[in-house]
């Protein structure tokens, strides 16, 4: 079961597998409830289909700092998604200016130095062993190649000032919204997309891009494999948080171990562990919460 020990010293594993229990055969019961009746419009059964999601309802002590906004994200023991269709944004900021030397400075400098064939030969040997690194962006011709080269099935590749733009318009990020099951952004821009996606990405958590790292020479494809497997924790201005953590149609057994996997998750990014932790509650977008975790009192 996945549990670490400070999971299991803190929370009851009892109240938790009572909760995922009861909310699983609620939605059961629903979902009967909602196949008998036709009084519900096409678009109504489309929509109460798509939010299926489970959630886990994080309420801290105090609001996070600001730095910690960042989505963060958690690795789960069973996936509650496949996805079929991926779009992955990419950076392509403007460089950095030169510093206040000028090339022909940097030159005569060179000139002047002293010559060290080692040296100049090992620094050209690492740029052609590196061929990109946090400072340097890439383009999308050189990401689909390296795509293709390690199989990673991504439909679309998206420069970040392509979505800027070209998505400007509500009617365009609807459209770009529905044509893909799932966004990844490299982390670098990270925080620029909720200004130009718009809320509806956002919205129940439903389509936040996943972080995935393209620095260095790691495999992009363990990278991307790991981030289709991962729920993400958007800590707010507040001090309330959902994350989506598996499925109605899921075993109650793989439910649990994704609510310890996300509980040991989240501790590791809240102030204080899990005593900066007020509650945790479990349910559907339209269920009662379900508690999961309640901290004691504090001591005054």
């Amino acid at each position: 079961m996945a549990s670490t020990t400070m999971t299991k010293a803190k929370t009851n594993e009892e109240q938790v597998r009572k909760s995922v229990n009861a909310l699983l055969k609620w939605k059961k019961l629903q979902s009967k409830e909602l196949q008998n009746l036709n009084s519900l419009s096409h678009e109504e059964s489309e929509e109460e289909d798509d939010d299926d999601f489970i959630y886990l309802q994080l309420t801290l002590k105090k609001s996070p700092p600001k730095q910690l906004t960042t989505p963060h994200k958690i690795t789960l023991p069973h996936s509650f998604q496949s996805f079929s269709n991926i779009c992955l944004i990419i950076a392509d900021k403007p460089k950095k200016p030169h510093n206040s030397k000028s090339i022909l400075d940097a030159k005569t400098d060179n000139f002047n130095k002293p010559h060290n064939s080692k040296i100049n030969l090992d620094a050209k040997t690492d740029k052609i062993k590196k061929p990109h690194n946090s400072k340097i962006n890439l383009d999308v011709e050189t990401v689909q190649k390296k795509l293709e080269y390690e199989g990673i099935p991504i439909d679309k590749v998206m420069k970040i000032s392509k979505l800027k733009s070209e998505y400007k318009s509500f009617e365009a990020k609807r459209e770009l919204y529905d044509s893909y099951e799932l966004f990844l952004a490299d982390k670098r821009v990270v925080n620029l997309l909720p200004g130009l996606l718009g809320k509806q990405f956002y919205k129940k958590k439903r389509k936040v891009p996943v972080p995935v790292d393209l620095r260095g020479n790691s495999s992009w494809k363990e990278e991307i494999e790991r981030a289709c497997s991962t729920t993400l924790l958007c800590l707010g201005n507040g001090t309330c948080s959902v994350l989506k953590i598996g499925k109605g149609g899921m075993e109650n057994g793989e439910v649990m171990e994704n609510v310890l996997a996300s509980i040991d998750g989240i501790i590791e990014f809240v102030p204080k562990k899990l005593d900066g932790v007020r509650a945790l509650h479990l349910k559907f977008s339209d269920s009662l919460a379900l508690p999961v975790y309640e901290a004691l009192p504090d001591k005054k």
